[in-house]
């Protein structure tokens, strides 16, 4: 049995509604019972919508869900060509009619690029929502990349693209802090919350985060220096939710690092996530943009 794991986000207005949001990762070999199982629930609470973080299939090596499943014996090249749309039928259609937002995480890139990527996810990556915030930006910005954001009630939900050791790249950065300037500037946007693939350098899981590559911890220190201006400046709410470390944490630290606030990590989708076999970890977090500080509530659960 493997570990299943939904971290579900409460997101509260000033006036005290509530809504929620799922969010996951790293849900290689899981298509059989980890993500439809995570669907329901994020059906069952109502989220308003699911965000995946990366990692959709392993493609170093056949996933084991699918070996499992195949009728014949896949090939490299058949499993190549038949990842992607598996990930589609199996991890995004129990979804529906969730919306449905995606990350690029490292295994996308394992013989892909990002253009393949873009091409495969094209209908989630130009959703209405992020087609109609990227024309909001520039009128005349017309490309599609893996990296965009939206604003959705009073939050602005950020995905950025660290999937491979070159990143973030300089127009990357550019662009986020082009957006933290909107942001803190309009008062109809009252918390930002940033979802990446890899944990930005020196968070509690580094050995597995930006602090992989040279540029990876050079350009997620620039990012990680913006959104503390951001928040000093604006005196607005900042979350950054991260994958890939194959854990999932909430601890805060007295370290030089992590002095500045908490960042969650997760591996939400049940790969490797190294807890008990029999554990089933239901992971809320509730983000709030009122003048309380944020109410966390994680639930542990041992059938």
């Amino acid at each position: 049995m493997r570990t299943t794991f939904l971290l579900l986000c409460f997101a509260t207005s000033i006036s005290a509604q509530t809504w929620r949001f799922a969010v996951a990762g790293d849900s290689r070999n899981c298509g059989d019972v980890v993500m439809p199982a995570i669907a329901a629930g994020a059906k069952a609470d109502h989220a308003a919508f699911y965000w995946h973080l990366g990692d959709f299939r392993a493609l170093y090596k056949l996933d084991e869900d699918m070996v499992r499943e195949a009728k014949t014996p896949f090939t490299i090249l058949s499993y190549q060509s038949a990842a992607w749309p598996d990930f589609i039928r199996y991890q995004l259609q129990p979804f529906a009619p969730i919306p449905i937002f995606l990350g690029i995480g490292n295994h996308e890139m394992v013989q892909h690029t990002r253009g393949d990527y873009v091409m495969q996810f094209g209908d989630w990556l130009t959703r209405p929502e992020i087609v109609r915030q990227r024309l909001a930006d520039d009128a005349n910005d017309h490309v599609v990349r893996p990296y965009y954001h939206w604003i959705q009630g009073g939050v602005d939900f950020i995905t950025m693209d660290n999937a491979s050791q070159d990143m973030f790249d300089f127009p990357q950065v550019a662009w986020v802090r082009r957006i933290l300037a909107r942001d803190a500037a309009d008062p109809q946007v009252k918390t930002v919350v940033v979802g990446m693939h890899a944990a930005l350098p020196h968070s509690l899981g580094c050995d597995h985060s930006m602090n992989e590559s040279a540029q990876g911890e050079y350009s997620g220190s620039q990012v990680y220096r913006e959104l503390l201006q951001f928040r000093a400046a604006s005196n607005k709410k900042v979350y950054v939710i991260a994958s890939h470390s194959h854990f999932c944490t909430r601890r805060c630290s007295a370290g030089n690092h992590h002095r500045h606030g908490r960042r969650d990590s997760l591996s939400a989708a049940g790969y490797d996530a190294g807890l008990p076999a029999r554990a089933r970890t239901d992971r809320r977090l509730r983000i709030s943009h009122g003048h309380r500080g944020p109410r966390r509530h994680d639930h542990v659960r041992f059938p």
